[in-house]
């Protein structure tokens, strides 16, 4: 192709050539400058006539900024915007992290409640963040603030929590840098979580009552055997009917709170429970929800039957009948420690350390027997007698 004829302007540098403008006929004049940049010599288009509103005036006015470095060359600007667009590509904010965590996740009550806390806490303050980023100073501020607010510490405690499990994610999927730990350590702040919900003789009949009166099965049935077994709510929402050994007497429990899959064993209320439990076509759960999937929430009706039984305001229907079960088996001082933390399913022994007041008072009880024994043969011997002790 020919070289085309160029013009000369009144202005330096500045030059145009004819052509045709785009669907039309009509000539059109395509604006060019020439400057130097770093000792070398760059042309470049400025703009067209018509089609960019070009001329000479403004077509200097761009070589005046490309001189002064105000602006990139067009080759350099595209350059730079690709690199930008590739860095935007390649960098994993908390916000990024977080769409792809919960792509990781099965679908539940569990993961809409961290997408509260994530959006709640930690997207308006860290989203556009990189983990890299983010400073321990950062995170003490969030905690202190949201304390201030008013927010409890088992609540900011999740929240941070969340926010140390998205960042390992990332740095587990190698998606980004691991935070150095000399700039970045998340504390928690200090949770009283010894408080056990429990009831008391005619309260717990009233719940026993309730239950018997709640016309749902499924939900009478769920009570029963979270109060029979001390199963979290979790662990019978995933119970699946394969999960129940009738013949050896124990429930599987699939993948407990903090622990690998174990079992405990099934005893005869909570046997009779599931023996008279409904069969429901279609799926595998003992207590399936909407059609026959996994359920992921009970809440009103154990609402209903707590209300209806009259119990105390906090005591929370489904998480209190756990605590009523570890209860009344450590206060009865059959059950000792290990035991009962089998039982729990609890990971270490720390959680069920809770309860070890009631099995401590229930020893009490049973030394207060031998004390009393031992003062009433005292008041019984004749006086002025000095018992002997001596083995015969």
């Amino acid at each position: 192709m020919p070289a085309m004829k160029r013009f000369k302007t009144s202005y330096p540098g500045v030059y145009f050539v004819e052509a045709k403008a785009d669907g039309t006929a009509r000539p059109e004049r395509v604006y060019y400058i020439v400057y130097r940049r770093d000792g070398r010599v760059v042309e470049e288009k400025a703009g067209r006539q018509f089609q960019d509103a070009m001329t000479p005036a403004k077509a200097n006015g761009i070589r005046a900024r490309r001189i002064d470095g105000k602006e990139l060359p067009n080759t350099e600007r595209r350059e730079a915007e690709r690199a930008a667009k590739d860095a935007e590509a390649n960098r994993w904010t908390l916000n990024r992290l977080w769409t792809e965590y919960m792509s990781h996740r099965p679908a539940g009550h569990a993961l809409k409640t961290d997408d509260c806390r994530f959006h709640k806490f930690i997207a308006p303050v860290f989203g556009e963040r990189l983990p890299t980023e983010i400073l321990t100073l950062d995170v003490d501020r969030l905690r202190v603030r949201l304390i201030k607010q008013g927010k409890a510490a088992q609540t900011v405690k999740h929240g941070l929590a969340l926010l140390k499990r998205i960042i390992r994610f990332g740095v587990q999927k190698g998606l980004c840098e691991a935070p150095n730990p000399r700039k970045l350590t998340i504390t928690m702040p200090k949770v009283d979580n010894e408080t056990t919900e429990d009831l008391d003789p005619e309260e717990l009949a009233r719940l026993i009552q309730a239950i018997e009166d709640e016309p749902n099965v499924q939900a009478a049935n769920f009570m029963r055997l979270a109060l029979f077994t001390g199963m979290r709510r979790g662990e019978l929402f995933k119970l699946e009917w394969q999960d129940c050994d009738f013949e050896r007497g124990f429930i599987h429990i699939r993948h407990p709170k903090g622990g690998k899959s174990q079992k405990i064993p099934m005893n005869d209320a909570a046997r009779a429970v599931l023996e008279a439990h409904p069969h429901v076509e279609g799926t595998p759960y003992v207590f399936p929800g909407q059609g026959g999937k996994q359920r992921v929430t009970i809440q009103v009706a154990s609402n209903r039957i707590k209300a209806r039984a009259g119990l105390p305001a906090d005591f929370r229907p489904l998480h209190g009948l756990r605590h009523l079960f570890a209860s009344t088996l450590a206060s009865s001082g059959q059950v000792d420690m290990l035991t009962l933390q089998k039982l729990l399913t609890h990971k270490s022994a720390t959680m069920t350390r809770r309860y070890a007041h009631l099995r401590d008072d229930a020893l009490r009880r049973a030394s207060d027997v031998a004390g009393d024994m031992f003062a009433r043969i005292g008041e019984e011997r004749p006086r002025g007698k000095v018992a002997n002790l001596k083995p015969s």
